[in-house]
């Protein structure tokens, strides 16, 4: 009887295994994207960009207070940090802090780094990144950041359970999936550039960076819509291209605007947040963004103005395209320059 038993549950172990189902229409990815909620997202938002933060000036304390509620969510989701950090945080010195800002006296901060480790390719990696500065308290008021990039931040860290509980079914990741919470975005992208320049993990070995800057409001030009700005998702790779648009179409289904892709934007937003550093280092990126609206960089950019639908489309479709740059079988291919 053992004889036959054994090899009867080897089979069927290898057949379960061997029919996973890792597209958009399995349960282990409906089962995820469903994770990301509304009430998660405004729960979470709430506190990172509420008064107490003192608007997250880069090095504040208010800024460092964000960074620790960020880091006990990630230990209640059972998601570390990189090994060879030791932390979830990667120090940015001070000295590297005032070489490369716009102005004034920066202290010591740091980018707060969590992950998950792939099941069969772990050298190779996807990075989901989001600032978590704002501008901290002028002339008296607090500018919470609400949108900016307090949406990124939170959506971030959604992402990252909706993996983990995909891992904790059976399902996580083939690949690794950095998620990297970056500071200095406001005085000139200072923390994702440290980050390009002292890598955790091999740039050679990051696939793709998916960039996350304001993601909760509407512009002018959309407002009444179902829409998100993809920037640069084709100028490294035509696949990433595809892919997020694939995404798109068998989930949230959102319409994607390219106007900002234009080589002769003037407002050069492919420039101005943090995915440039990855980008001016070869690896493919798509920025998600909602445009620029009357409450940017004011003061009133507060929580109570998201609209965390809209929130919430955008986070599911970012965590789509995660997850088959994530499980696909190869890796997308490098066939653009950054030429602009």
């Amino acid at each position: 009887m053992k004889k036959t038993i054994l090899p009867l549950l080897f089979a069927i172990v290898a057949t379960s295994c061997a029919t996973v189902n890792y597209t958009y229409e399995g349960k282990a990815f409906r089962k995820s994207a469903e994770s990301i909620t509304q009430e998660d997202l405004k729960r979470n938002l709430y506190v990172i960009a509420s008064d107490e933060m003192e608007g997250r000036e880069t090095g504040s304390e208010g800024q460092k207070k964000a960074g620790r509620y960020m880091i006990a969510q990630y230990q209640k989701m059972g998601v570390s940090y990189p090994a060879p950090l030791k932390s979830f945080y990667q120090t940015v010195p001070a000295s590297f802090m005032q070489t490369k800002t716009r102005g004034g006296n920066l202290p010591e901060s740091e980018n707060i780094l969590a992950y998950i480790e792939g099941s069969e390719k772990p050298e190779e990696l996807i990075v989901i990144s989001a600032h978590y500065d704002h501008v901290g308290v002028q002339n008296g008021q607090v500018y919470n950041g609400a949108d900016d990039d307090g949406s990124g931040t939170v959506a971030v860290m959604e992402i990252a359970e909706a993996l983990q509980k995909a891992k904790k079914s059976g399902h996580g990741p083939k690949r690794s999936v950095l998620f990297l919470h970056v500071t200095g975005e406001e005085h000139g992208l200072i923390g994702s550039d440290y980050y390009a320049k002292n890598p955790v993990f091999p740039l050679a070995n990051t696939v793709a960076n998916l960039n996350i800057d304001m993601i909760g409001r509407c512009d002018p030009d959309n407002c009444g819509k179902d829409y998100v700005y993809v920037i640069g998702s084709e100028m490294l790779s035509t696949d990433l291209k595809k892919i997020n648009e694939a995404a798109n179409n068998k989930t949230v289904k959102l319409e994607l605007n390219y106007k900002y892709d234009d080589p002769n934007d003037k407002m050069r937003l492919y420039y101005r947040s943090d995915h440039y550093n990855f980008a001016k280092n070869n690896v493919p990126v798509a920025f998600y963004f909602d445009g620029i609206h009357a409450d940017y960089h004011k003061p009133t950019d507060d929580a109570d103005k998201i609209d965390y639908e809209a929130l919430q489309k955008r986070t599911q479709l970012v965590f789509a395209t995660a997850w088959e740059l994530a499980n696909r079988q190869d890796r997308i291919v490098v066939d653009g320059k950054n030429t602009r």
